[in-house]
């Protein structure tokens, strides 16, 4: 039962990561079944139009993080979105649980989106500015990681 909150804080961090890959998959598995939202104040997250909406989201800023005009997630508006959509994805898993909403939104926005966007943020930096990695590769591999994680996550 207190893993829930560990997957929580886990769909955080991929929205910390990316803020809207974490919602997509949510969707995707709201949708699927994976996440039975039925009878809560989240089961808009399972329609078609969530799916879509957030899909399109998701890849628009997979492409939109590769370009350099983007603002670092660490400032104000994308932290916020971090934390936002960290907690809606938190609610969810914490509302497919049977636990607290609230729970959920304050351990997926807070505890995963903050400490998510600032770790990855440090680890990013480190590897293009410390060790030398191309920053696009850098990038690419933590899409990869942020997709992988957040479908491990909500599949449980």
């Amino acid at each position: 039962m207190n893993y829930v909150f560990v997957l929580v804080l886990g769909i955080g961090i991929v929205a910390g990561l990316r803020s809207l890959t974490a919602p997509a998959v949510v969707a995707w598995g709201a949708h699927l079944s994976w996440l039975n939202l039925h009878g809560s104040p989240l089961a808009f997250m399972g329609s078609t139009t969530a799916v879509a909406i957030f899909s399109l989201l998701a890849l628009g800023e997979l492409v939109a993080d590769k370009l350099p005009m983007i603002p670092k997630r660490t400032a104000p508006a994308p932290l916020l979105a971090r934390i936002v959509t960290g907690g809606l994805c938190g609610a969810c898993l914490c509302a497919a649980a049977g636990q607290s909403l609230v729970t959920g939104a304050l351990l997926g926005g807070i505890g995963g989106g903050v400490l998510g966007a600032f770790l990855g943020y440090s680890i990013r930096r480190r590897l293009v500015n410390d060790l030398h990695v191309n920053d696009f590769v850098v990038a690419v591999c933590e899409d990869v990681v942020a997709v992988g994680l957040a479908l491990f996550l909500v599949s449980r």
